[in-house]
C-alpha cells in the first residue's frame, strides 16, 4: 500500500515536471515567434516611406512625384489661408519669398490638388473681400453712439402723490 501510494506521488511529479517543461518550451516559442513578428514590421515600416499630409515642406512635396505647382500671396495674413486647405485636404507647402519688400508667401501644391486648392483659394479671397468690406466694431459703436446722443429723451416727472 505505502509503495502503491510512493509510486503515484513519483509519477505526479514526473508528469508535473514534464508538463511545466512543455509549457515552457510553449511559452518560449510563442515569444520567438512575437519578437520575430516585431522585427519584421520595424524593417516594413522602415522601407515604406511616410506620406505626410496637409502642411509640408517643399522637399517632402517633391518626393511625392506627384508634380507641383503653386501660387503667390501677398497677403501677411496667411494663416486663414492654411487653415482653409487644411480644410479641404490640400498637401501644401509654404515658403516666404524675403526679398520683396512686403514678403510675399509662394504656396506649393501637388498638380492633382489643383481643383481642392482653386477652391481652397476662392474661399480664402471671398472670406478677405468679406473682412475688407465689413465695417469696424469701433466705428459701429460710434455710429450707435451718436444715435442715442440725438434721440431726444422723454422727460419724466418725479411727483410723489399723497
Amino acid at each position: 500500500m505505502q509503495e502503491d501510494v510512493e509510486q503515484k506521488t513519483l509519477m505526479l511529479i514526473v508528469n508535473g515536471s514534464k508538463f511545466t517543461g512543455r509549457l515552457l518550451k510553449a511559452a518560449i516559442t510563442k515569444y520567438m515567434a512575437y519578437r520575430k513578428e516585431v522585427k519584421l514590421e520595424k524593417q516594413r515600416k522602415r522601407e515604406m516611406p511616410v506620406a505626410h499630409r496637409g502642411k509640408q515642406t517643399v522637399k517632402q512635396l517633391t518626393q511625392q512625384n506627384q508634380g507641383v505647382s503653386n501660387i503667390d500671396i501677398q497677403d501677411k495674413e496667411i494663416r486663414q489661408f492654411e487653415r482653409i486647405a487644411r480644410k479641404y485636404g490640400v498637401d501644401y507647402a509654404v515658403k516666404k519669398d524675403r526679398s520683396t519688400s512686403p514678403p510675399k508667401y509662394m504656396i506649393f501644391f501637388k498638380g492633382r490638388d489643383a481643383d481642392a486648392i482653386t477652391a481652397a483659394f476662392q474661399e480664402y479671397m471671398g472670406r478677405k473681400l468679406r473682412r475688407e468690406t465689413r465695417t469696424s466694431v469701433l466705428e459701429r459703436l460710434e455710429q450707435y453712439k451718436d444715435m442715442a446722443r440725438n434721440t431726444v429723451e422723454k422727460v419724466r416727472k418725479k411727483v410723489l402723490e399723497r
